[in-house]
């Protein structure tokens, strides 16, 4: 539902020289919510970020938030915040005053700028790290100081440039389940660009799969995973197997495969123990891979081997027809 604070692209295009980086992209962000900008290298994700932060000129198009055009407005003024993929602390800060620099630029007099800055660093559990050096901080720490920089401007929008990438795997999962919790009780939009599946559907309550510079599908996230409309969003999301049968082309999930007496002709090439299942990949007609999720307990009631001929097959329900 729109709402009066929502953010809204229209026909937003950036060109670097001949190249073409964002391609007439439209999109609205509702207010409030938690969207994940998804897609590979190069498929225009950042740059889009960029652009609504102020850090990237707009070729052409309008960057609407709250009614208003702010795509010409320096990033100060337009009522979102960045927070960057490097954290890009001042090594030469303490925690709070990194997190109170914006007030002090300002002319935000200490006291308050400082009582400000420690409501923020209480926030994202951070208060009895405040005198510390942004070297004597661990990423996880690094990244929450950097958040309380952000939020301190108090945007309308926040937006984040991969900011799980530089964390070991244990601690990017805490986080992500730390950003959610965040954003849920500030009530903001967040839009966070990643190139991680398992982070945006973790996260967010729409994803946006960017591919060749423009939005290639947007949902729920459930949606986008249960019914990718193209091959590439059914391949990228993960997942899936995209097979190109008789009667036309098609997703399925891994997990909707199963070994059965009839069905599709395959040969095993590979079969990965992964703990509540067994990923076995196969060969069917056509040089066309699948892959198979079969639970743990099935899969040793009657084992395969690579090289093994196997029959496999998916209720008809669950084949989800793909756009050309």
């Amino acid at each position: 539902m729109r709402t009066g604070r929502d953010l809204e692209l229209v026909a937003v295009t950036k060109r670097y020289g001949t190249t073409v980086a964002v391609n007439a992209v439209s999109h609205l962000f509702i207010e409030g919510s938690y969207v994940c900008l998804l897609g590979p290298s190069g498929c225009g994700k950042s740059s889009t970020l960029r652009m609504i932060a102020g850090h990237e000129t707009v070729t052409e198009g309008a960057i609407i938030l709250a009614g208003k055009d702010i795509a010409q407005l320096p990033p100060a003024r337009r009522g979102t915040a960045m927070m960057f993929q490097s954290y890009a602390l001042f090594p030469h800060l303490t925690v709070r005053d990194n997190v109170a620099f914006s007030l002090k630029m300002k002319g935000i007099d200490k006291a308050e700028r400082h009582r400000e800055a420690d409501q923020l660093l209480d926030l994202v559990g951070m208060t009895a790290l405040a005198d510390r050096l942004p070297a004597q901080l661990s990423g996880g720490q690094q990244q929450r100081a950097a958040l309380a920089r952000a939020l301190i401007t108090k945007p309308q929008v926040l937006l984040l440039d991969e900011p799980l990438s530089a964390l070991d795997p244990f601690l990017r999962i805490h986080m992500r389940a730390e950003l959610k919790k965040l954003q849920r009780e500030l009530g903001i939009t967040f839009i966070h660009v990643t190139h991680g599946q398992d982070e945006a559907l973790a996260l967010a309550d729409e994803i946006v799969v960017m591919n060749n510079a423009v939005i290639e599908q947007a949902g729920p996230a459930r949606e986008v995973f249960n019914a990718p409309k193209t091959a590439f969003v059914a391949r990228f999301i993960g997942g899936h197997n995209v097979l190109a049968l008789p009667q036309g082309r098609f997703a399925v999930r891994a997990d909707e495969v199963r070994l059965a007496q009839d069905g599709a002709e395959a040969v095993v090439t590979s079969v990965e123990y992964q703990g509540a299942h067994v990923a076995l990949n196969g060969r069917m007609a056509g040089n066309q891979e699948i892959l198979a999720l079969i639970p743990e307990a099935d899969f040793f009631a009657d084992p395969k081997s690579p090289g093994d001929s196997v029959r496999l097959s998916w209720r008809a329900d669950r084949a989800h027809p793909l756009e050309a």
